[in-house]
């Protein structure tokens, strides 16, 4: 199969650079110009309506909404952690890719703030408050950041580390919180709202924790074990996780859960730790659990199949890999996830599908949602595969390969 894999890759890199990495976003509603041209539009109910009706239309009308396509920074961040993956693989020509991805992470950053961090490419509505285009979040900022680690550990480049080392700075600084007794997060989608939104705050603990392991700054350390613990403890009894505590929020999905469970494995191997492990073990449980059919697709929610979300199968292409050691039939269960995909969400011109629904297919190819979130897949099981090859690794998250 990788033979086929590579193929894909390969054709996938061909759309995405004659697109120059930019592309529509399910979210992205609120980048059209008629907003501008009808500012009585321009209020709460509206952008949430026409977001709303856009992320669910089988039709991609953005063009006739006048929304650009553009270049997203989480979206280059995953490029870049895939270009690092890639750049171990035989036969995969990247040329100058991996510079010219941190490049454009330089010159997307937030504006008019003095550390190191990254927003979206466009306004987004929340329930309560509009979120500007560019405006840092702990999300997009972590995925750069750790993506910048990726080609870090690769070139030693000591620039990669310090921007690093900076939005960690910013997510300690400006995002965390404590309360009473064990409580504390990461602010998440702006620093004044305190809720607790456990991916973000395994997502920030992960980057605190790798960062602290590159620079021994132990002011890292202590702030991130404190938030992973709170959130681990939040884990449901069926090993599971809210994707928030607050009432309208209590949903289990796919991809949140895998960005759980890959950080928490990513805070073990960064700080030394194996007080987590019975937490990984029971939320994989879960995980293996409630989110495969027997075909190899994959489910959004726990307790549904559709919609079958291109994102969704991804994160858990990359959490069974991750985690491989785990089971030993959880490689062969992500090749299956992505024949599946190829099969009925690959269009031959190079890129995915956006998602499968029960009664049809919404076929708009989305550049952060979708293409570099599969080129990340595709490269994270084509890189496993070389791995393998090489025999045992000393790495933990290695095990399976050594058995």
């Amino acid at each position: 199969m990788d033979s086929d894999v590579k193929t894909a890759i390969l054709k996938l890199l061909d759309f995405c650079r004659a697109n120059d990495w930019a592309g529509y976003d399910p979210y992205d509603a609120l980048n059209s110009k008629v907003l501008e041209a009808l500012p009585f539009l321009n209020s709460r109910v509206p952008r949430i309506a026409l977001t709303q009706a856009l992320k669910r239309s089988p039709i991609n009308i953005r063009p006739f909404l006048f929304i650009p396509k553009v270049q997203n920074a989480k979206a280059i961040a995953l490029f870049l952690a895939a270009f690092v993956k890639l750049s171990k693989a035989e036969d995969i020509n990247l040329g100058d890719l991996v510079p010219r991805m941190i490049d454009r992470l330089i010159a997307l950053r937030s504006p008019g703030v003095s550390y190191w961090c990254w927003g979206y490419s466009f306004p987004w509505q929340t329930r309560t408050i509009i979120v500007p285009a560019g405006a840092p979040n702990l999300v997009s900022t972590a995925f750069v950041a750790n993506a910048l680690l990726d080609a870090y550990e690769q070139s030693q480049d000591s620039a990669c580390l310090s921007m690093a080392e900076s939005a960690s700075e910013y997510i300690l600084n400006e995002l965390y919180w404590s309360g009473d007794g064990s409580a504390a997060g990461f602010s998440y989608p702006q620093p004044s709202l305190q809720l607790e939104v456990h991916n973000a705050n395994f997502l920030a603990a992960a980057l605190l924790c790798r960062v602290y392991k590159h620079t021994n700054e132990k002011k890292f350390i202590a702030p991130a074990l404190r938030v992973a613990r709170y959130s681990a403890a939040k884990q449901r009894v069926d090993g599971s996780w809210w994707y928030a505590e607050g009432p309208s929020q209590r949903w289990i999905d796919n991809f949140h859960t895998g960005y759980n469970l890959c950080a928490l494995r990513s805070i073990r191997r960064d700080s030394n730790t194996a007080e987590f492990d019975s937490c990984i073990r029971k939320g994989f449980d879960f995980y293996r659990g409630h989110f495969f059919r027997g075909d190899g697709a994959v489910r959004y929610f726990h307790d549904r199949t559709y919609p079958i979300d291109i994102h969704c199968v991804a994160q858990s292409i990359i959490t069974l890999v991750e985690l491989q050691d785990l089971g030993s039939d959880n490689i062969p269960l992500a090749r299956s996830v992505l024949q599946w995909a190829m099969n009925r969400m690959w269009n031959d011109r190079g890129y995915f599908y956006y998602r499968v629904l029960r009664f049809g297919t919404i076929r708009t190819p989305y550049m952060r949602w979708s293409l570099a979130w599969m080129l990340l897949a595709m490269s994270a099981l084509l890189c496993d595969s070389h791995v393998a090859e090489k025999g045992p690794q000393t790495e933990t998250s290695r095990s399976f390969v050594a058995a």
